[in-house]
């Protein structure tokens, strides 16, 4: 044994070897080096559009290190080959470096594929260089010896037995077929997104159902191709089902109204909507509809603040839905004039004042109404109609307001606040002065009574 060990360290420390492993070491930290300056280049830049162009330099860069260790590698590989001498440990080493640029490659077109902005940007070449060790044990003739040692560590139950090997091997299966479906999903998404003839809201019930469907069929194809019984997963259908009739009742609740919503096309993406508890014309939560999601839609509101509401709420409370159907909507305004006052001639500026808006339909007219008499005094209202309550209700009503303002000024007509009247009997004397003298002692109770 201590021959074969003298003989394996005489045949490592020959000058060729010696020079191999040098070369091997400095390309190494040159590699190191660079990888460790395009890292930084790349997580501190802001993520670029989806432009070829910007695209293929992401890319480049991302792989320039083992772009890098292919050329020293290869080039030293290729002068050791012409000078006749033994290259056994720089050709392995430039065959993994070209298969790690394909891989980084690979990982960096995945994950823009999917989701630009996400946070697996920081791990994409941790999961890369992850890979590139399984490939470099493959390219050295290691990896049966990996495989056979990861496969004996595990845990036996019944007649199966589960190892590090088969649970590795079952997430790269699931994980291919998920990206697969993925691709598949996005593929559809961009079709239907295409199709001017559907309603926003039945594009985005078929972007989401097939989303859902997609990722479902790539997990359970997964499982499958890695060797997992489906039939196993029975056993976990029962607790699912519990859990979501007691734990996850309002997230289910949520979900199922919000394909209600995308089926009954009562609110879509662009709608005007607001949030009361009465009905008519009220603003209180008036936004735009800006997404339907599963759990709920994104409404923003005169001030830009995006208010994000259940979909349960929408279905079980009264929304009012400014877009549905007709645009045209009723405003009435109401107002107090003295009992001094013309009530014709009230009446006849309420409709002067509504009159020649740009925005008040003429058709129907404007109609002013004398609805009550008062303790204060006469009851007025003002009715008109507008056709985009979209572009604001309230502003309309300040501009009708101002000119009834102006034109009851110009003719002396009032508006009379609330009034009491107040009598102070006896001056400032006291209660107690008024009040007639007892002729008899008062006798303390004693019927025992509470």
């Amino acid at each position: 044994m201590n021959g074969e060990a003298l003989d394996l360290l005489d045949a490592w420390l020959t000058a060729s070897m010696l020079g191999q492993a040098s070369a091997l070491l400095l390309g190494l930290a040159l590699t190191l080096m660079a990888a460790s300056a395009a890292n930084r280049w790349y997580l501190r830049r802001e993520e670029s559009d989806m432009r070829w162009r910007n695209l293929l330099t992401e890319a480049a860069v991302v792989a320039s290190p083992y772009l890098l260790a292919t050329l020293l590698f290869g080039t030293g590989a290729l002068l050791l080959q012409a000078a006749d001498r033994a290259h056994s440990i720089i050709d392995p080493a430039a065959r993994i470096a070209a298969a790690m640029v394909l891989i980084r490659i690979l990982f960096f077109a995945v994950r823009r594929s999917f989701s630009p902005d996400s946070r697996l940007r920081s791990y994409e070449n941790r999961l890369a260089l992850a890979v590139g060790v399984l490939v470099a044990a493959q390219i050295l003739g290691w990896l049966d010896l990996l495989v056979a040692l990861l496969d004996s560590i595990g845990l036996s139950s019944g007649e199966g037995r589960i190892t590090i090997w088969s649970v590795m091997s079952a997430l790269f299966a699931v994980s291919i077929c998920v990206i697969l479906s993925l691709w598949a999903a996005r593929w559809l998404d961009r079709r239907v997104s295409k199709l001017d003839a559907l309603a926003p809201s039945t594009r985005i019930g078929i972007v989401k159902t097939s989303y859902a469907f997609f990722i479902g069929l790539g997990v359970l194809l997964g499982l499958r191709a890695s060797g997992v019984d489906l039939t196993a997963l029975t056993i976990f259908s029962g607790a699912i089902g519990l859990g979501l009739g007691f734990g996850l009742q309002a997230i289910a609740a949520n979900f199922v109204s919000g394909f209600v919503l995308l089926a009954d096309k009562s609110i879509k993406p662009g709608d005007v909507i607001s949030f009361t508890g009465t009905t008519g014309t009220s603003t209180h939560g008036f936004g735009w509809v800006e997404e339907l999601r599963g759990r709920y839609i994104v409404v923003r509101d005169r001030d830009g603040v995006a208010t994000l509401v259940p979909n349960q709420n929408v279905i079980t409370n009264q929304v009012i839905n400014w877009s549905y159907g007709s645009p045209r909507v009723r405003l009435r305004i109401a107002l107090r004039v003295s009992y001094q006052d013309d009530v014709e001639l009230a009446l006849q500026l309420l409709l002067d004042a509504a009159a020649g808006h740009p925005r008040i339909l003429a058709e129907p007219a404007p109609v002013s109404r004398l609805m009550d008499f008062t303790d204060y005094g006469m009851e007025l209202e003002i009715r008109f109609w507008i056709a985009d309550p979209a572009e604001g209700v309230n502003n309309v009503r300040s501009d009708v307001n101002r000119r009834i303002w102006s034109l009851f000024r110009q003719h002396g007509i009032t508006i009379p606040p609330a009034q009491r009247e107040i009598r102070i009997l006896e001056g400032n004397r006291s209660a107690s002065t008024l009040a007639p003298r007892p002729g008899e002692k008062v006798i303390d109770a004693d019927d025992g009574e509470d």
